[in-house]
């Protein structure tokens, strides 16, 4: 496999698919905004003008895409993937959608000839960028052993979790943490910088017991600053938590936390500040507390 039709080249596809090249694979890229094309020709993906010039001879399609009806228009709408892909192309799903969706439309393929993994992603325009990010496969097993070498070239931590949609159902479970533990560490941080302390300090003695998380690790300084420009942003981490709580009530779980953290995300789109990184679930708790010496800043 060595042809890859890459669709969506926005935060996290773009570097993705320069990954993808500098490995060693033949890519095409589409896009249905141009930006993002002149960065990518010189780490040698080639622009295509359409989903069918981008798919049309590749081995292997590659999806990162903002939701599950972007995807389900790519991959199954009018002149969409499912009816332009050579059968037997394997089409691996990178988005973050629901677990419903991943199964519906891996089922669709099949019926076209076509073979589908949902292998979503967590690390961040970071992971994307250094190639190591984690992603959690849902799908046939022999489907992920042929996909390996485009994984590895965009991965480090890479597990199949089970069949079609088990990947999405983890990026969900992935979300409900990362979530939580930004509300945790903003709330934890306003309480440091209410005390007359070193914050820095008091935050890298955190970093280094059982209250260290990668949050703390990567994100605080942006915090401290009151700078969020998005690595991440809150609308779609919004939109994860959507599927979060879909997911919990067809399975009957409660989630005392982790609804009260998607509302709050909620509040954050609601105020206009989607497109923020999801960090800035901090603005909410300065405005809540009053913190006149210390406004948020968002950048």
């Amino acid at each position: 496999m060595t042809r890859i039709g890459f669709i969506g080249l926005g935060t996290m596809g773009k570097p993705m698919a320069a990954n993808l090249a500098r490995a060693g694979f033949t890519v095409t890229g589409y896009s249905r905004r141009a930006e993002p094309i002149p960065s990518l020709l010189e780490a040698g993906v080639s622009a295509a003008q359409s989903v069918a010039d981008a798919v049309g001879d590749a081995d292997v399609i590659a999806l990162m895409l903002p939701d599950g009806p972007d995807v389900t228009q790519v991959l199954a709408g009018p002149d969409g993937v499912f009816d332009h892909a050579a059968k037997g192309t394997l089409i691996i799903d990178f988005s973050s959608i629901s677990p419903h969706t991943s199964r519906s439309l891996a089922e669709a393929g099949e019926a076209h000839g076509l073979r589908m993994l949902d292998a979503p992603v967590s690390g961040g325009e970071s992971g994307a960028i250094d190639g190591t990010l984690s992603i959690m496969v849902g799908g046939n097993p022999e489907d992920t052993a042929a996909a390996m070498p485009v994984l590895r070239a965009v991965g480090r931590s890479i597990e199949r979790v089970g069949a079609h949609g088990s990947g999405q159902l983890v990026k969900a479970a992935n979300q409900l943490i990362v979530a939580g533990t930004i509300q945790l560490v903003s709330e934890a941080l306003l309480l440091l910088e209410s005390a007359d302390i070193d914050v820095d300090a008091a935050i890298n003695v955190l970093a280094h017991g059982l209250a260290g998380n990668r949050i703390l690790d990567l994100k605080t300084a942006g915090m401290r600053a009151r700078s969020f420009t998005p690595g991440f942003r809150a609308e779609l981490h919004h939109k994860d938590l959507r599927n979060v709580t879909a997911i919990a009530r067809d399975a009957g779980v409660a989630l005392p936390v982790g609804s009260v953290v998607a509302q709050l995300m909620a509040a954050l789109v609601a105020r206009g500040q989607g497109d923020l990184d999801h960090t800035a679930l901090l603005c909410l708790l300065d405005d809540m507390s009053r913190r006149t010496g210390q406004p948020a800043r968002p950048t």
